[in-house]
C-alpha cells in the first residue's frame, strides 16, 4: 500500500476518533482537563511510526510562535475559534468548534492562535510521526 494511501486511512481514522474524543472532553468541566497527551500508540502497519494525540488549549488572545511538526498533523477544534496558517495549505483561516485542518509533513505552521481576545479555545492535534520524534520544533 502506498504511503499516501496509508496516511489518508490514518487521517480518516483520526476524524472518527476525534468525534468520540471531543464529546468526552467537552463533557469535562472547566479545570478537569489540562494540556498535554491524550493518546499515543505505535502504528503496527507502519513500522517505526506512532500516532500521538495532544490537547492544546489557548487562553483568550493566546498563540504559539511559528513552528514545524514531525510528520503529518490533523487538528480538530473542540471549542472556541482557532486561527491557523500553514506554509503548504494557504492563507490564514479561522476554524470554529467542530471544524478541522491538516498540516502536511515538512510544512511550517506560520500562525496558530486563539481568534478571540475574550474566550478560550481548544483543539486536538493528531500526529503521525516517527516513533520517538520531537513533535514540535521552532521554525527557523
Amino acid at each position: 500500500m502506498k504511503k499516501r494511501t496509508v496516511t489518508a486511512i490514518v487521517v480518516g481514522a483520526c476524524v472518527a476518533t476525534s468525534v468520540v474524543t471531543a464529546g468526552a472532553l467537552a463533557a469535562a468541566g472547566p479545570g478537569d482537563a489540562g494540556e498535554g497527551s491524550v493518546f499515543s500508540a505505535a502504528l503496527g502497519d507502519l513500522p517505526g511510526k506512532r500516532l500521538t494525540v495532544l490537547r492544546v488549549k489557548y487562553p483568550p488572545g493566546g498563540k504559539s510562535p511559528a513552528h514545524k511538526h514531525a510528520g503529518d498533523v490533523f487538528a480538530y477544534v473542540l471549542s472556541g475559534q482557532v486561527r491557523s496558517e500553514n506554509s503548504a495549505t494557504g492563507a490564514a483561516r479561522v476554524y470554529g468548534t467542530g471544524e478541522s485542518f491538516f498540516e502536511p509533513a515538512g510544512s511550517t505552521h506560520l500562525v496558530s492562535e486563539n481568534a478571540s481576545a475574550t474566550e478560550p479555545a481548544a483543539f486536538l492535534a493528531f500526529f503521525v510521526a516517527d516513533d520517538g520524534a520531537t513533535l514540535t520544533t521552532k521554525a527557523r
